[in-house]
């Protein structure tokens, strides 16, 4: 998985937005925001991940097909609904089994972001609290694994006053080092 700062440069979201000359990324940086970035050839992937379900102690999942046809009439307002920042107060492991796009994270504490570029047998760990959002690729289709600690939870909290002192945004924040 590749990762960069977001160039910040006006655009449409599933656009690269990488700007010349590149500003990579590594794994231990992303490793400092407590993101877990992991390859699992997609291939026989069920064995693996069920390894992972069982070492984070993962009860569910299902799969979503983030595509015209797969959301239908609701996919322009979804789209708009994945790229609108956000967080969530579970950890959310996503592994793609099709398609690709980007994740965007936010950098704590200089609040930039930095996108990561996901493709089919990519998985990614994102901590409880951190601001993230999501946005297809030019292919306008993605189609992820998910993963869940007991029944499966999409709620979103959009990034405001409330979820500066959210609980589960504090305890983000203080394990990267950040806040009291």
């Amino acid at each position: 998985m590749r990762a960069w700062y977001f160039d910040n440069l006006p655009g449409a979201p599933g656009l690269p937005h990488d700007s010349p000359p590149s500003n990579p990324v590594t794994s231990e940086a992303l490793a400092t925001l407590n993101v877990r970035c992991l390859s699992i050839p997609v291939e026989g992937y069920e064995a693996k991940i069920n390894d992972i379900a069982r070492e984070r102690d993962y009860k569910s999942r299902d799969t979503i097909d983030i595509s015209r046809a797969g959301l239908g009439e609701a996919y322009e307002a979804k789209i708009k609904g994945f790229f609108q920042e956000h967080m969530h107060e579970d950890e959310e492991i996503r592994y793609v089994l099709s398609g690709g796009g980007y994740f965007d994270v936010r950098e704590a504490p200089t609040d930039a972001w930095i996108r990561l570029a996901l493709e089919p047998g990519d998985l990614l760990v994102l901590p409880a609290g951190i601001y993230h959002r999501l946005a297809l690729d030019d292919a306008e289709s993605i189609h992820l694994l998910r993963l869940f600690q007991n029944e499966p939870k999409w709620t979103a909290y959009n990034r405001g006053p409330d979820t500066e002192v959210n609980p589960e945004r504090i305890g983000y924040l203080r394990s990267v080092g950040v806040g009291a």
